[in-house]
């Protein structure tokens, strides 16, 4: 039987979230609470991979275990009442898991998924209690011209400007839907939705957004880089801390679960 898990993490301390050699990671942290409540593995399929130090307000995986019906040595499957208060009580407090449901068996945490989004988030004002959450940026930046620029990355195009070198995916083209900036009293918002978002593909956009932000490049000049496909052509990544997913969405249902 195929079972969603939806929970948050702050990355601050954390190599990431998918498990790598070297370095704990949100996964290897959330498989270990796994294994010591079930006895048994558990092998988790993210909805996505962030890097370290990003954040997730809303994060999806999956994992498989088998049907208590055809195994009746499967005792993992009884123990699933009350699995995640019991997740809570035994995870670190930066990972927050909310529910744990079953789906269809061919729901797939990441290649169902039918959209992302992401804010990334800066403080204009230093703050210890948005410390390692927020981007601290005293420049005073240009949002209607970050704005504008922003606009030039809806609808489908290549990203390949913005993406990390030498990753092995398919294709660099991107659907973008939502694209903009909102100030805040002590900062400012910037949230992006797409149907895919390709490895440090935000952070780059918002480094190079930033440039536009204090008149180093101009809207037009942006759209450019984006048609460079070239990395070398945007700005340099934004810092991991203000990044954070915020929302995943599946098709109509899939994750109402029970």
């Amino acid at each position: 039987m195929r079972y969603f898990i939806e929970f948050a993490y702050k990355g601050t301390h954390y190599h990431g979230s998918q498990i790598q050699p070297n370095g704990v990671t949100v996964q290897s942290v959330l498989q270990d609470a796994f294994f010591t409540i079930l006895r048994t593995p558990v092998a988790l399929t993210f909805a996505g991979r962030t890097d370290a130090g990003v954040h997730a307000k809303q994060m999806f995986a999956h994992f498989d275990l088998p049907d208590s019906d055809s195994d009746p040595t499967a005792s993992a499957v009884s123990q699933l009442s009350g699995l995640t208060s019991r997740l809570n009580r035994l995870l670190p407090e930066d990972i927050a898991v909310y529910r744990i449901f079953p789906v269809a068996d061919d729901l797939h945490a990441r290649f169902s998924a039918v959209s992302r989004t992401y804010e990334y988030r800066i403080a204009t004002r230093k703050s210890p209690f948005t410390h390692g959450a927020r981007t601290y940026m005293p420049v005073p930046l240009d949002y209607d011209a970050m704005n504008l620029a922003a606009q030039r990355l809806l609808g489908t195009h290549d990203f390949a400007a913005f993406c990390k070198l030498h990753t092995d995916v398919k294709t660099t083209i991107c659907t973008i839907t939502q694209a903009q900036w909102k100030t805040e009293s002590d900062g400012a918002v910037f949230t992006v939705t797409a149907d895919r978002f390709l490895r440090n593909m935000v952070r780059a956009i918002v480094g190079t957004l930033f440039e536009v932000g204090r008149h180093k490049l101009s809207p037009d000049d942006f759209e450019a880089v984006i048609a460079s496909r070239s990395r070398q052509a945007a700005g340099q990544s934004a810092p991991a801390e203000g990044l954070f997913l915020t929302r995943v969405v599946y098709p109509d249902g899939a994750t109402k679960g029970c």
